[in-house]
């Protein structure tokens, strides 16, 4: 494994300012699309401190059976450069202090349903009187208004309701779910983005605003080629049926083919398969038209010829002809890649439960003030009583709220 030190794979050193430094995020959120976006808050400088429910903690603590139960490799991907605080926010109490942290603080950031925050008495009218400069961001399921707003929003739902799932390379293929999580990270993203255009904006007007995100609207702007030419031409672009691309099974694993992006892919793709004819010859596949039209037996020959070999020696004669190629890999095999490491994007901490582990690093490179590793994910409450003291409590007033249960 190419795994190297974060602070080798940031070279920034701890006197650096980062881009974010001097923010504080009030973070409430859980499983991966909040905390994906709050990570990277935090890689990037600010403070970020991380609501938890006491003694359950973020669902992530506890989505899959692992030895280092609560610090599992999960959580511990997403909730770096965090302070963990464990506090009861049905209590009166716990929303006290909540509230005098908020105060002062620049984001407070949620992925609940729709109208959770408000029943929390967190809600954006009601923090904004009481931090004009506050930036409130919440990402949800399918937004807050309209029909769907009080579904659970959940990264396998959107893909169904999206539109993405219905899109497959062939008929043939069943419906499935796409196994990453693709609504989640990409919800998360335009998250973060939400808030640093908040940030930018309050540079120059001094006030905070709501920052809206849904899965649902990511999902449908992620498509905007494809629903262009839905709404506007009344049938829908699927790049995976283009005649030309493809995955191909080979001797040994298989090879991700895409014809394109040169005037006659076609031609190359026979040479580089050594066939006996240029299929471009052929009146059948004469034309693009043609070859959408008869994909199938084209895609059959293909096939035919890529099963006779290795995926290393068709890739090879692909490079050679400049068709756009690749092999398909696991993870594990992407994971030891030399570009893997020549990106730094393998970081190895240690945390004080769980002991050594590599994590994946930033996908953001500034040159300049990089992303920075300055603690690994907070155990459940760590930082209750440091954080209490930084803003203005007393030791009585905290070892009263742990013997009251509001800390935990």
């Amino acid at each position: 494994m190419h795994g190297v030190d974060a602070e080798i794979a940031t070279g920034v050193g701890a006197s650096t300012v980062l881009p974010l430094d001097g923010v504080t995020v009030i973070d409430f959120t859980q499983v991966f699309m909040g905390p994906s976006c709050t990570q990277l808050l935090g890689d990037f400088g600010a403070d970020v401190i991380k609501v938890e429910r006491p003694g359950r903690g973020d669902t992530s603590r506890g989505s899959l059976p692992d030895r280092d139960g609560a610090d599992n490799p999960i959580f511990l991907s997403i909730n770096r450069n965090k302070r963990g605080m464990s506090i009861d926010t049905k209590s009166d109490d716990g929303r006290r202090v909540l509230r005098e942290l908020i105060a002062t603080a620049d984001v407070v950031v949620s992925n609940f349903r729709a109208g959770v925050m408000e029943r929390m008495g967190f809600g954006y009218d009601e923090l904004r009187e009481l931090n004009p400069r506050l930036i409130w961001a919440s990402g949800t399921g399918f937004g807050t208004t309209g029909p769907y707003s009080a579904l659970g929003g959940q990264d396998v739902i959107n893909q169904a309701y999206s539109g993405v799932m219905w899109r497959r390379s062939s008929d043939d293929d069943p419906l499935s779910v796409y196994p990453t999580t693709l609504c989640d990270y990409t919800t998360g993203m335009h998250l973060f983005q939400g808030i640093l255009l908040a940030l930018r904006s309050r540079e120059t007007t001094g006030e905070g605003q709501k920052v809206e995100v849904s899965m649902y609207d990511s999902m449908l702007h992620m498509q905007m080629q494809e629903a262009s030419m839905q709404l506007n031409r009344g049938f829908e672009v699927n790049w995976g049926r283009m005649p030309l691309t493809g995955v191909f099974p080979t001797t040994d694993s298989a090879v991700c083919l895409v014809g394109g992006f040169s005037p006659d892919p076609l031609l190359h793709i026979s040479a580089a398969l050594e066939l006996d004819e240029d299929l471009t010859r052929r009146p059948e596949f004469a034309s693009h038209e043609k070859q959408v039209e008869n994909r199938a037996v084209l895609q059959g020959i293909f096939a035919e010829r890529f099963a006779t070999n290795s995926t290393a020696h068709w890739t090879a004669r692909l490079e050679s002809e400049g068709v756009l190629n690749a092999p398909v890999r696991t993870l594990a095999e992407t994971l030891e890649d030399e570009q893997t490491a020549a990106n730094q994007m393998i970081l190895q901490a240690q945390h004080p439960t769980a002991g050594s582990f590599r994590m994946l690093n930033a996908p953001i490179h500034l040159s300049r003030t990089p992303a920075t590793v300055r603690r690994v994910a907070p155990r459940l409450g760590e930082h209750n009583d440091e954080i209490l003291k930084e803003n203005g409590f007393g030791d009585d007033e905290i070892r009263r709220l742990h013997e009251l249960g509001v800390l935990r």
